[in-house]
């Protein structure tokens, strides 16, 4: 018998004539365009941006259709009388033209969140400050080699709820959720893992703890038989899994867990009622860094019950990373280029710094994002050689190191720039042979690049033209 979606069906009923909105031209909503189209809602788009911003085939699309629109700096002052509105990540649920259509009864979401709520299949959700990708792809790879039909989406992959009709019970969504994503949710996966939390998005977010209560609506809604996966070394994760419904499963680097996973010297095991078995020696795996290291034993955890551990061991040793994350470049007259341009806060640079032994040519700096780099200054003087800057941070990563320097009395090499392409000179000019240039800004890219990939894209050309 052929599967119905029988929760599809009745939300894509209930969308026949109904007043929807679209807030956000973004890759998770324009999908919708057509969707929407397709189901006879009466749809109006909004967008801060103004229409000559807008790409020509979108707005070809929305006249196509005969949507209404509401561009620019005051879009959303006409956000008035919706049934449903799908709200871009980035459009907060405390924005208070939402807030006020929530008032009037509208029901505001996003698409993975409708995603999460109409899938008839187990899924898992993958937050955190760091490496989240790193560990939602691992898990996509192990699932995948023990021949499930998985659907990899969220922050990664491809909006995934207009294909909604072809995924079936017995497939898997494997989501990396963003706080923007998961603030306003109150819907759970099954299998939760947040990797870690520490200060982040503090330009959008109203403070630190707003930023961990998004986060805990990962796991705030799962039942008793939910499933955690969580840091114990971090004080924020230990803390708030205390509030967990169901089963928490810790990972460490730092402690030898009676239950868990834990990175042990070179050695992962895993943990049960204090019996530590040897599964995996780092040695065997593509992935630098303890960070990464903590990855690996996060997605073993997730897939326990769904995957046995001789196949998930062998995925894990044929993982060779995600595209800019300490992603080998090229090797120049003895020195090894790497682009580690995903590292877009202190934590994940301090991370990347301390996954290699050799001495560094660092480039950081970037758009700022209200952090404070301070626990970036002391790595920075026991791994780094020459110091490069840039961007709108780079004062602030000078001030805090300079200040350890004068702290320490120790002596290094800084340098400020205007672009990157003046960074790479500098790094080639004073990098030596057996050193490592590490491109790990610490920052968010939006001061001079699209993004943090189109940000390591135009490093890794200017590193190949060398």
């Amino acid at each position: 018998m052929e599967y119905i979606n029988e929760k599809l069906e009745e939300f894509n009923n209930y969308l026949n004539r109904r007043k929807v909105a679209i807030i956000g031209l973004g890759v998770s909503n324009l999908p919708l365009l057509d969707y929407l189209y397709e189901h006879k809602a009466k749809v109006t788009v909004f967008d801060d941006k103004e229409i000559d911003q807008i790409p020509k085939e979108v707005m070809d699309k929305i006249t196509k259709y005969t949507f209404k629109f509401s561009l620019g700096k005051n879009s959303l002052s006409k956000l008035v009388g919706f049934d449903f509105i799908f709200r871009s990540p980035s459009c907060l649920p405390t924005n208070p033209a939402l807030s006020a259509e929530i008032d009037r009864g509208s029901i505001v979401t996003t698409e993975v969140e409708m995603l999460m709520k109409i899938a008839p299949c187990k899924i898992i959700g993958i937050t955190g400050s760091d490496g989240k990708t790193t560990t939602t792809s691992l898990i996509y790879e192990i699932l995948k080699k023990a021949g499930y039909k998985c659907y990899l989406g969220g922050n990664i992959g491809y909006p995934l709820f207009t294909r909604l009709n072809e995924i079936r019970p017995e497939d898997i969504l494997i989501l990396e959720l963003s706080s923007f994503q998961l603030m306003g949710m109150d819907f759970s996966p099954e299998i939760s893992v947040v990797t870690n939390i520490t200060p982040n998005h503090l330009n959008i977010h109203k403070d630190y703890d707003e930023y961990i209560e998004a986060k805990k609506n990962i796991f705030k809604y799962q039942n008793q038989d939910g499933i955690l996966v969580t840091n114990y070394d971090n004080e924020v994760t230990k803390q708030i899994s205390k509030e967990a419904n169901g089963k928490v499963i810790y990972f460490s680097s730092k402690k030898k867990l009676d239950n868990g996973y834990i990175v042990d010297g070179d050695v992962i095991k895993e943990c049960d009622d204090k019996l530590r078995k040897h599964i995996l020696n780092v040695k065997e795996v593509k992935l630098k860094g303890t960070h990464n290291y903590e990855n690996i034993c996060t997605a073993l955890a997730a897939t326990r019950t769904l995957v046995d551990m001789d196949t998930a061991i062998s995925a894990v040793k044929e993982f060779s990373g995600v595209e800019h994350r300490i992603e080998f470049i090229r090797e120049v007259f003895g020195v090894k280029w790497y682009n580690d341009s995903a590292s877009s806060s202190p934590t994940r640079t301090i991370s990347g710094l301390k996954a290699f032994d050799e001495e560094i040519v660092l480039i950081a700096g970037g758009y700022d994002k209200n952090l404070d780099y301070t626990p970036m200054a002391k790595t920075i003087i026991d791994k780094v050689k020459t110091l490069i800057l840039l961007g709108q941070t780079s004062g602030k990563i000078f001030n805090v190191v300079k200040a350890e320097l004068d702290k320490q009395g120790k002596k290094l090499d800084i340098y400020m720039c205007d672009n990157l392409s003046d960074t790479v000179t500098l790094a080639r000019k004073h990098a030596k042979a057996g050193q490592i240039v590490l491109f790990s800004p610490a920052s968010a890219s939006f001061d001079m690049f699209k993004n943090f990939a189109d940000r390591g894209d135009k490093f890794k050309k200017l590193v190949k033209e060398i």
